[in-house]
């Protein structure tokens, strides 16, 4: 029977999957039995611990000083408002909660981590859910300013001092409030919210800013809002309005903005989504055959990246510890694995030097366990042919300039958008990898084919930015195949863009993307 999501990650299972994390003994009344164990985890594919220290270490930017900052949910608290306000159904709930202990922390070049607050909210599950922690989910800079979206806050998580919401981080180490997202929900529910899973607070997750606004998204109501710096807050798309308790969780923006979804328990491996949303709330789908996605962020090359939490069939348990991983969503809409063995992650970012840095046990893991992995993105990377779920590449598909979508408010059409799978010659040899959740990754020996993308991409990409009306416009090339995304003004500006890359010798075909944005 599929379960639906409670609190993200709560279900009682996830709790038995860090009893390997942490044992704790007690004898009679005593407390000086304790034990943490520390299980041997799979070996660690594709990334490297770049800091460690942290608690339930959530969403993370890179600021205009070069550091970086990590979200933490913190370490829970005992404070119950039971009688005060509605409480979290059993067994998730009640919470109980501190006004302190929620933090931010800064990394340097090195990995130092240092707190720059800790005086934030933090909360907790019920005792039946051994208490999974939330906090500050997510960080963004608007300008110099570092503004905090909070998860764990607000009177039904046992929080008193302040609700859900996003809180400016001030020069003296204190915290304002903005925006208010607690009061926003209770006076605006969505259309289809989950009794049997319901929150009155929320359980915010992720943030990004666009020209100046935060885009926030909810996962236990499902929604999309968008907040100014000055705290209005309106509501971009209800998801659930479309499509029910899918637990929509990580967004970002590339043109258009791109959220991807958890799903429900038990995990189903390939079965989550990844789903386009343009300014206005319209909602396509725009990958498939992923699972339990926590993070998502585009590449200077408009790769997109999606962190998959956990990837092993069944319920969160021991498990799925070290199943976690990273995908590469090519323009094109080939999947690659770059990364594996990863232990419930929860964010994801880019870095100025190119690199993707992932929360790492974010969920469930004792204070300080937590920990932010470097993956290093090969500039000329394999090209692999991926196999979800033990079945085989879809067929190829050669019209790469078709792009039919049809879009409504708040609805789902299937998508055109080609699929294509890269192959393999027979002259060229192959290696089978096992890799979590049944998928197999086949190498393919790197052609010449590559190194000629680069070099159109750099031309298209150069001839694009010297027209002011097209210098919003991105272009990743694969195989000669060109893709453009992006915003502009007017449908004539493109159709310019169209002519100017067809005009890039070596293009072979044009498949244009991009948004027309009054």
């Amino acid at each position: 029977m599929k379960l639906l999501k409670t609190y993200l990650l709560s279900p009682v299972a996830l709790v038995s999957a860090f009893s390997l994390l942490v044992l704790t003994l007690t004898i009679g009344r005593s407390q000086r039995v304790a034990a943490h164990v520390t299980p041997a985890l799979p070996p660690p594919s594709g990334f490297t611990v770049f800091s460690a220290g942290f608690n339930n270490p959530r969403g993370l930017k890179f600021g205009p000083d070069g550091n970086l900052y990590v979200a933490e949910g913190g370490m829970g608290g005992k404070n119950s408002t039971i009688g005060i306000c509605d409480q979290v159904k059993f067994p998730v709930g009640p919470y109980t909660g501190s006004n302190s202990g929620g933090r931010i922390s800064v990394v340097d070049q090195n990995g130092v981590r240092t707190t720059l607050i800790d005086t934030l909210p933090s909360s907790q599950t019920s005792d039946a859910l051994n208490g999974l922690v939330s906090g500050v989910a997510d960080v963004a800079f608007v300008g110099d300013t570092l503004y905090a979206l909070l998860a764990g806050a607000g009177c039904s998580h046992g929080v008193t001092s302040l609700p859900n919401g996003i809180v400016k981080i001030n020069s003296n180490g204190t915290a304002s409030l903005i925006a208010n997202l607690s009061e926003f929900q209770k006076a605006n529910p969505v259309a289809h919210p989950n009794e049997d899973d319901f929150e009155p607070d929320g359980t915010w997750y992720s943030m990004v800013v666009v020209r100046g606004d935060f885009y926030a998204i909810e996962p236990n109501h499902g929604e999309v809002d968008r907040i100014t710096t000055a705290g209005r807050i309106t509501r971009v798309v209800d998801v659930s309005a479309s499509q029910d308790h899918i637990v929509p969780t990580a967004i970002t923006y590339k043109g258009n903005f791109f959220f991807g979804n958890l799903g429900t328990f038990p995990v189903d491996p390939g079965t989550e989504l990844i789903f386009k949303m343009t300014p206005s709330g319209q909602l396509d789908t725009w990958a498939t055959g992923l699972t339990t996605v926590l993070g998502l962020v585009f590449d200077q090359r408009d790769r997109l990246y999606a962190l998959e939490s956990m990837t092993n069939p069944g319920f969160p348990s021991p498990a799925q510890i070290g199943s976690g991983r990273v995908v590469r969503i090519d323009p094109n809409g080939g999947q690659t694995v770059i990364a594996t063995g990863l232990s419930f992650p929860g964010g994801m970012t880019l870095g100025p030097d190119g690199a993707l840095y992932v929360s790492n046990f974010s969920f469930g893991a004792p204070p300080g366990v937590g920990q932010i992995v470097r993956i290093e993105l090969p500039t000329k990377p394999a090209k692999n042919i991926v196999h979800t779920n033990g079945q085989g590449p879809s067929e190829l598909q050669t019209d790469v300039g078709a792009d039919n979508r049809s879009e409504s408010n708040g609805s789902i059409s299937q998508p055109t958008r080609p699929v294509i799978q890269p192959t393999t010659s027979s002259n060229q040899p192959t290696t089978s990898i096992n890799q979590p959740s049944g998928v197999i990754v086949q190498p393919v020996l790197e052609t010449a084919t590559e190194s000629s993308d680069v070099a159109l991409q750099q031309d298209a990409s150069k001839r694009l930015s010297e027209d002011s009306e097209l210098s919003s416009v991105s272009i990743a090339i694969t195989d000669g195949r060109a893709v453009l995304t992006g915003a502009v003004h007017s449908a004539k500006a493109k159709v310019k863009a169209e002519k100017l890359i067809k005009a890039v010798r070596g293009v072979t075909s044009i498949d244009n993307r991009i948004e027309v944005a009054p």
